[in-house]
């Protein structure tokens, strides 16, 4: 009856994988009967087919019951080797017909028979035990292995510890899986639904820092450790894990929530660094440019108080002084905090069909103050569809670099505007006939105030007019980029998708 149990469980696992229908005891039933027949079988053609010496016989018996042992284990061997010994003793030593032994040596013979099946059929059992060991042992450590790559996939703590309980069902085989974390105090499991797993339970265990394992129910429980330290627990119910795989488990989740956690800190220590960085930055920018309005402003302001008789020429050049720098100053204030905005991503785009051309025509309305001095060209290719965009931010890109190309071209040179189709994206190009870019400087020239090494002392400027302009660009969906050489130029470029 001991080898019924693991047999019977045996046999209602092949129904769950397999859809097995026959009850497990007529499973078991059938195979006694067919080690029997087996043994009978030999007992047969022995007797009529083939007559043999009791040796051959004996070493036949031997053969079927080792088969019997590899194929269906121990007990099912044990029972064919006491009936092929009862047969081997009735049909194949004298005399024959009846269980009564006359030779003495035919006892040794006998009992040789049945101790050396036995024996072999144990060691055949454990030989199979280890392989089923070292199966299962190859299994859980494929399983740890998938198990450790999927906790790699996020650096999220929140998106982590949802997600955990469904890899251990998803590679385990689990019914349900549930994480408890002692520092939150918050249970996280594969599906609210399903029960089996207690949250008393999780959390007695996570105090404990003792393992809990229940086979009646299908339930394992592990501590979750950081060093000896419990800091929550697992546990998993309807799948067959050893505690020593379940408390790796616990180790491997410590050790990826302890690295989620530093990657967090360690990303938002960066952001606050990159945050003060920029408000330092922007800070020194803005000051360095308030300084020139704000003087001119202040003498102009003063040369009216101490001249009250000056003449209306000279007056009038004084207010426009005061008015020119005044909007240099708003807009200084304007580039800062749409900056600010587009940081924050609180910027909303106001997506309508738009033609290209009428923006070009806005942007060069708003800069023919600054292009008066340059020849500009325009080549829009006829028929150009609308496109999808905020006409007053593409505008504004248009105006930062039209503003761009007047204020590092030589005076009198060429300004092109072109529009075409490209690969599905609308491209507007603004090409001057500047001094150019440095090639490594290239890839740098569109990040928050940077400002190329030669334009630094040649003309005013924040640095944040590109860096506006690609934040634009990039909310639409589209991208910029610049192709300059040194001595001829330079061409920034930007697509929107159509």
């Amino acid at each position: 009856m001991l080898g019924i149990v693991p047999e019977a469980a045996a046999v209602v696992d092949c129904q769950r994988r397999i859809g097995c229908v026959r009850n497990p005891f007529q499973i078991i039933a059938m195979r006694t009967i067919t080690c029997i027949a087996l043994v009978l079988v030999v007992v047969w053609f022995y007797r009529r087919i083939a007559v043999v010496n009791p040796t051959t016989v004996a070493l036949t018996y031997l053969l079927v019951v080792l088969t019997i042992s590899a194929v269906w284990r121990l007990h099912y061997a044990v029972l064919s080797a006491f009936v092929a010994v009862a047969c081997f003793n009735f049909f194949f030593l004298p005399p024959y017909g009846t269980f009564t032994i006359a030779d003495s040596q035919n006892w040794v013979a006998l009992f040789a028979l049945l101790v050396t099946a036995v024996v072999a059929s144990q060691l055949a059992e454990r030989a199979h035990r280890q392989a089923d060991l070292a199966n299962q042992r190859r299994r859980d450590s494929e399983r740890l292995y998938a198990f450790s790559q999927r906790l790699l996939l996020t650096e999220n703590l929140a998106e982590l510890l949802n997600t955990i309980p469904t890899f251990l069902v998803d590679i385990f085989g689990a019914k349900t899986a549930a994480v408890f974390v002692a520092a939150r105090q918050q249970t996280y499991r594969s599906n609210p639904e399903l029960g089996g797993l207690e949250r008393g339970e999780l959390v007695n265990v996570s105090l404990r820092g003792e393992p809990l394992s229940d086979p009646a129910r299908s339930v394992c429980i592990a501590p979750v450790r950081i060093g000896m330290n419990p800091v929550g627990s697992v546990g998993v119910s309807g799948a067959t894990l050893s505690l020593d795989t379940l408390e790796a488990v616990g180790s491997l989740i410590a050790i990826a929530v302890e690295r989620v956690e530093a990657v967090e800190k360690l990303s938002k220590a960066e952001a606050t660094r990159e945050s003060e960085r920029l408000r330092s930055a922007l800070l020194d920018s803005v000051t360095h440019e308030f300084r020139t309005p704000l003087m001119a402003i202040k003498a102009s302001v003063t040369g009216l108080q101490s001249e009250p008789n000056l003449d209306e020429a000279a007056r009038s050049e004084l207010l426009a002084v005061i008015n020119e720098e005044t909007d240099r100053l708003n807009r200084l204030v304007g580039e800062a905090t749409e900056m600010q905005m587009l940081d924050a991503s609180r910027v909303e785009l106001h997506l309508v069909p738009a033609k290209i051309g009428e923006v070009i025509d806005a942007a060069l309305d708003d800069t023919k103050h600054l292009l008066k001095e340059h020849r500009v060209e325009v080549h829009v290719m006829p028929d150009l569809p609308s496109v999808r965009m905020d006409a007053a931010r593409i505008q504004e890109v248009l105006v930062q670099l039209l503003e761009n190309a007047a204020k590092y071209s030589p005076t009198g040179s060429l300004i092109s505007i072109t529009s075409e189709i490209k690969d599905n994206q609308l491209v507007t190009s603004v090409a001057d006939r500047g001094q150019g870019i440095e090639e490594f400087e290239q890839a740098m020239i569109f990040e928050k105030f940077y400002r190329g090494q030669e334009q630094r002392e040649r003309s005013q400027g924040t640095g944040m007019g590109l860096s506006i302009a690609k934040a634009i660009v990039d909310a639409h969906g589209g991208s910029i980029t610049v192709t300059s050489q040194l001595g001829h130029g330079s061409v920034f470029s930007f697509k929107l998708p159509l």
